[in-house]
């Protein structure tokens, strides 16, 4: 398990979807299955894949978070017919987003949703060395339009073997209305050693970031999670079993890396462990872990 993975919330296809895309990118695996019984949105599903540079955690748990593309998927691909068979599959069921096709920063890029809503970036790289297959994609857009390179900044300053890359920072001119010149038309950083992508656009966009898509920072400690709580949580009411919300919108959990391991055993310790933490904001690893080690 990686430092930093990415949580994705669907109504009820967690277990299709990890099926589609592991089986579309080579080295992909699915890592487990855990079901949850009584949680408030009933029996939810918990699938972990392995991606190419990625790994996620797929989560059925209803109707409450729709994707949007704020944060996307993009793929670097070997070559244009990868670009293709990749959209072939992915665009099944799904919506364009931008046509499939040449433009300036590459001959064969193309922008979708997917059929569960999930949006992805694919893009032929034309012999540059690919070190990340897949990587996330935050798109500033509304109230945080403009803020994109203060995000990044910020958050390279809280996570280590973080960096941003700002002699690969592309801006806006002037006369590319609506964007402001000198905002952030791309950039790559990396958090944990992980890349992503950040972009700003002050297009009036009906979409930012939501609960659908978030970011899980896996601690090794208390001490741990407390210091990433107390960083990025801004909207106090947004906090819930290890969820936060930062100051720019986008939704973070800051879990033990071993919950899978506090959650593991007999459905009994399962279901206790979940009444525990459905009471918790931010988690308390030693309560967690006194509950599950509770014998009836």
């Amino acid at each position: 398990m990686k430092k930093i993975s990415l949580h994705l919330w669907y109504d009820k296809e967690a277990k299709e979807a990890a099926a589609m895309y592991t089986s579309l990118f080579p080295h992909s695996r699915i890592e487990g299955v855990t079901t949850l019984e009584g949680t408030p949105s009933g029996t939810v599903d918990i699938v972990n894949i392995g991606l190419p540079g990625l790994d996620c955690t797929l989560l059925s748990a209803g109707p409450y978070f729709k994707f949007t593309p704020a944060i996307s998927l993009m793929v670097r691909c070997e070559s244009v017919d990868e670009v293709n068979l990749l959209w072939r599959v992915l665009s099944e069921g799904g919506s364009t987003l931008m046509e499939l096709g040449p433009y300036p920063f590459s001959e064969r890029y193309g922008w979708l949703t997917d059929r569960f809503g999930l949006s992805w970036q694919l893009m032929y790289t034309s012999g540059a060395t690919i070190d990340q297959k897949i990587t996330p994609s935050l798109l500033f857009t509304g109230a945080v339009a403009g803020k994109t390179e203060e995000a990044i900044m910020f958050y390279a300053s809280l996570f280590a073997n973080s960096h941003v890359d700002t002699d690969r920072i592309a801006r806006y001119a002037p006369g590319e209305d609506p964007e402001q010149a000198g905002t952030v038309k791309y950039a790559p950083f990396s958090l944990f050693g992980h890349r992503f992508v950040a972009m700003d656009s002050a297009y009036p966009h009906k979409f930012t970031f939501n609960e659908a898509v978030s970011l899980m920072v896996h601690c090794d400690t208390q001490e741990e999670i407390d210091y990433f709580w107390d960083k990025l949580s801004a909207v106090p009411e947004a906090e819930q079993c290890g969820w936060l919300k930062d100051k720019y919108g986008i939704s973070w959990q800051i879990v033990p890396v071993d919950m899978d391991e506090i959650m593991g055993g007999d459905s009994a310790r399962r279901a206790r462990v979940t009444q525990a933490f459905l009471k918790m904001k931010k988690f308390d690893v030693a309560e967690l872990r006194r509950v599950a080690a509770e014998q009836l």
